[in-house]
């Protein structure tokens, strides 16, 4: 399981629209946390909760999609559940409350 790549507004909305439990990882190439927190949550996502989509944007490349979605900040995560935000996490993230919060809305939407 890897991050699919959006570049415009009109493909994460429709991605979201599409994918009913979506995970949008916002952040750049410059930032050395986002780096090592993304294939962390990746495998969080893989291992426990594999039936989320995930989505990054990059936030240098693409500062109308990061604004847009309120995102001022590196890294911020987005959790999405039927195209409505369920979870916002930036900056300093704690993975194992992520996880939780992560783990009840799952049990929720999938059980």
């Amino acid at each position: 399981m890897d991050y699919n790549n959006i570049s415009t507004l009109e493909s994460l909305e429709k991605a979201l629209h599409d994918n009913p439990f979506s995970l949008v990882y916002f952040s750049h190439q410059q930032c050395n946390v986002c780096k090592v927190l993304k294939p962390k949550i990746r495998d969080l996502i893989a291992n426990n909760f594999s039936k989320i989509t995930l989505f990054y944007v990059d936030t240098v490349k693409y500062p109308d999609i990061s604004g847009q979605f309120s995102v001022f900040t590196v890294p911020t995560i987005l959790v999405f559940l039927e195209e409505k935000e369920y979870i916002r996490e930036s900056r300093h993230i704690s993975l194992s409350a992520f996880s939780e919060r992560m783990e009840k809305l799952y049990k929720i939407y999938f059980e």
